[in-house]
Formats: C-alpha cells, sequence, structure tokens
C-alpha cells in the first residue's frame, strides 16, 4: 500500500515517463543529497580519468541495497545503499568499484543484449531517466518506496565474475589514488558476504546483479592488510554530511514514530535534530518542526538546507508569503541551486501576488540556464508566462512540459499554438518549429491536437 504523498524539502518524486514507471523505479533529487555523493565521487572519477561532470548520479528511491551504471557514464544508487553505509567510506568504495566498471568497459555487453526485447525495453527505461530525473516536481512529494527490480532487467545489469574481479580491482586503484582507504570497499562487501545463504528472492539486488566470491572478499581483506592507508579516514566534514544525508532519508521514509524511535530526544546532534524537524512536518505538526528548524538555523546561520527546509514547510502549510524569504537566502547561500530556484518560484507563484511574477521568470529562467531539462520549471514557467499574457511563450512552456513528459499529442498541440502567437523568425518560434517536427516528422504539425 502506497504512503500518504507528501511534500519535501526538495526532495522530489521525479515525474518520470510510463515506461520507467513500468519498471517499477521512481528516482528523488535533493539538493544536499546531491552534493554529498558530488562530494564522496569527484575525487575517484578524476582518478579513473573521467570527467566529473561527464558522469551522471541518480538516486534510486528504493530500500533494497543496490547500486549499479547503466547508459554509459551513469551512476544509479538506491536510498536503501545509501541508508544502510553507516560511513562515508562504504559508499564511496561502491562507487569506486563502479567506476571500475565504466571504464573497464564492461558496458559494451548491452550491444550484445540488444537481441533480446527485454533489454531494448530495459535501454529504453534507462534512456528516459536522464531527462524524466530533471523533471523534479516541487509540488510532490516522495511516495512510497516502490518494490523491487524487474528479472529481465537484474540479468541484463548482471556482470561476470570475472568484471566483478576487475571492477575490485579498478577500484581500489582509484582509492589509493584519491587517498582515500579501501576499508569502506571491504566492509561493503563482507556485509554483502553474510547474505550468501539466503535465498535468492531474500538477497538484496547488489548480491544478485554483481556476484561475490570468497575470493574478491578474500582479495579485499589483503589489500586493506597491507595499505598504508588502511585506517584512514575521509573528513570529518564528510562524516557529518554522511550522518545528515541518512537522517533525512530516513525521516522522509518513515513514519514519525520510527524516525523520533531511531533519532529521540536524548539525540542532540544536528542529525538527530533535522530527522525529527522532518518527522514533524511529515506528520503535519508545524510549531515543534519550525521551532527545532529555527534552533538549527541559529546554530549554522549559512546553513542553506535549513532554509529551504523552512521554506518548504511553511509553504506545504499555506504560507507562500513567508516561505519567500528563507527559500530566497537558501537560493542565495547555494549559489542559485536550480532545485532551491525552482521551489523559490513555486512560492512567489502561489502568493498569487502579481508582483512577483516578473521575479518568478527570473528564478524559472535561472533554473532553465541549469537544468533545461526540469519539467516542473517548465510548467511553472508556463503558468507565469500565461500570467503576465504572454500567451506565446505560455504555449510555448506548454509544449516544452508536455514533451519532456511524454505527452506528444499535448506538446504538438501546444506547439502549434506558440506557432500562431510567436513573432515568425524568433528564437522562441524557432523552438516551436523543433518541437513541431519532433511530434510530426510527417510533416503534418498539429494533426494529433486535442479535440
Amino acid at each position: 500500500m502506497l504512503r500518504r504523498i507528501i511534500t519535501l524539502t526538495a526532495i522530489f518524486l521525479v515525474a518520470l515517463p510510463s515506461t520507467v514507471l513500468a519498471q517499477g523505479r521512481s528516482f528523488i533529487r535533493d539538493t544536499e543529497i546531491e552534493e554529498t555523493l558530488r562530494l564522496y565521487a569527484t575525487p575517484i572519477f578524476k582518478a579513473a580519468g573521467l570527467d566529473p561532470n561527464g558522469v551522471s548520479i541518480y538516486i534510486v528511491s528504493d530500500n533494497s541495497l543496490n547500486a549499479f551504471v547503466a547508459g554509459g557514464q551513469k551512476l544509479f544508487i538506491n536510498t536503501g545503499l545509501l541508508l544502510k553505509a553507516e560511513t562515508p567510506e562504504q559508499v564511496i568504495g561502491v562507487m569506486a568499484h563502479e567506476t571500475g566498471h565504466i571504464t573497464g568497459g564492461h558496458l559494451s555487453r548491452v550491444h550484445d543484449q540488444l537481441r533480446n526485447a527485454s533489454a531494448i525495453s530495459i535501454l529504453s527505461t534507462i534512456a528516459g531517466v536522464a531527462a524524466g530525473v530533471a523533471a523534479g516536481r516541487s509540488d510532490v512529494g516522495t511516495a512510497a518506496i516502490l518494490g523491487g527490480q524487474n528479472i529481465a532487467t537484474r540479468n541484463f545489469l548482471a556482470y561476470s565474475r570475472t568484471q566483478e574481479s576487475s571492477a575490485d580491482q579498478a577500484g581500489v586503484k582509484y582509492l589509493t589514488a584519491a587517498g582515500i582507504s579501501a576499508r569502506g570497499m571491504m566492509e561493503f562487501m563482507e556485509t554483502l558476504e553474510g547474505q550468501e545463504l539466503l535465498s535468492t528472492a531474500s538477497q538484496d539486488p547488489y548480491m544478485r546483479s554483481h556476484p561475490l566470491t570468497t575470493e574478491r572478499v578474500e582479495f579485499l581483506e589483503n589489500y586493506v592488510a597491507n595499505s598504508t592507508l588502511k585506517d584512514a579516514k575521509v573528513s570529518d566534514d564528510l562524516y557529518e554530511r554522511h550522518a545528515r544525508m541518512r537522517a533525512k532519508l530516513y525521516a522522509f521514509t518513515n513514519q514519525k514514530q520510527n524516525t523520533l524511535r531511531t533519532y529521540p530526544e536524548s539525540d542532540t546532534s544536528v542529525a538527530g535534530q533535522y530527522a525529527r524537524a522532518i518527522a514533524y512536518y511529515q506528520n503535519s505538526e508545524l510549531a515543534p518542526a519550525l521551532e527545532i528548524i529555527e534552533n538549527l538555523i541559529a546554530v549554522e546561520p549559512n546553513n542553506p538546507y535549513f532554509e529551504e527546509l523552512k521554506g518548504q514547510v511553511l509553504l506545504e502549510f499555506g504560507k507562500a508569503q513567508e516561505a519567500i524569504a528563507p527559500l530566497e537566502k537558501s537560493t542565495e547561500l547555494s549559489n542559485g541551486a536550480p532545485l532551491i530556484r525552482l521551489l523559490l518560484a513555486h512560492a512567489m507563484i502561489e502568493t498569487g501576488d502579481n508582483s512577483y511574477l516578473e521575479a518568478a521568470k527570473t528564478n524559472l529562467m535561472g533554473v532553465l540556464s541549469r537544468e533545461r531539462g526540469n519539467a516542473s520549471a517548465w510548467r511553472f514557467r508556463a503558468i507565469v508566462e500565461n500570467r503576465l499574457g504572454n500567451e506565446g511563450e505560455a504555449s510555448l512552456s506548454q509544449a516544452e512540459y508536455s514533451l519532456l513528459t511524454g505527452d506528444r499529442q499535448a506538446a504538438s498541440y501546444h506547439a502549434v499554438q506558440a506557432d500562431r502567437k510567436l513573432d515568425k523568425g524568433s528564437a522562441a518560434w524557432l523552438r516551436a518549429q523543433d518541437i513541431l517536427q519532433a511530434t510530426n516528422p510527417d510533416g503534418k504539425p498539429g494533426k494529433d491536437a486535442p479535440k
């Protein structure tokens, strides 16, 4: 049974095409968590000779322990793995191993699998993720974690034991080059080793798609034992970020009573307070949630994510006007993080005050300059342009939104409207022509327009 849909502080449910949802996956976005994972991964990607900006990291909303690479340089990590990992090094170790699969060319086997219809379906799913993940919606929260993985997907993403061993060796090399202990990777593999006696159905997906052998575990144990970095730890800052990431994910994916049991009042850490604030917020208890958030802001006045949470809570409780100030501060402190600017624009729109429309548009344009594939930004822009009386831009924005969310018929219809209202030859008009061509390759624009 799905949990009640909740609004989150920038943990957004991704509006994915139906082909993605059919695979039983949903994805979440959160600026703070994405930044933390980037900090984990960047030294590894650099050590592997990869451009850190060229590797996309996606967070899969699934409580099973899993991570994989697919569709080129795309790294997928389950929320279950992030919650299970007790240290940053354990997550970094998994990232290093998966990076070994990328640099080892193990994904080339995908082309051989294309003979199977199931493989084609899986590739379509993966291809749709890049656009779908960018469609984070600020008005919809994450639903219940969707169940398990399709058997065909598991088989498709499964690696051979030889490839696993190769990825291990590459992974420890990258970790050492980055000055990070391989102990985290070893600890993660030892956790998986305890699942070998479980039935296949009871094993975590990572165990099924990444075959574990005694030799692999022994290799890692020997490597760590003889490494000068065996007792090295990453910075205290990363440990604190890890604790907050886990607290945030736990609080947003559990009922209040579970969160308060895991993070009781006696836990005075920032992570513990963070979790309790979210738990009260989820349970529609505004006063205690805001009290904790204000305390957190007093301790860390330059933390953009506490201001973001305050703004999100106020917006959720119908206080859009009051939400603007903390969201403006959060936007400034985060150097204009797209998801936070999106939330700010949403709050401005929700006030119903037309004096905010130009500012909302500016923020949405800022989001789209960095994430052109953000479907929600186009949807909000359509609302703003319509209220400003810019009918052509409103139609074009709605066409962009429909195209990104897979509704080709609606995209064609709105592109036709944009074509009629925009100045011929303008950049916006030319974009409308592109959408018409994409949705009507037979050269008959608008033939699929709604009746």
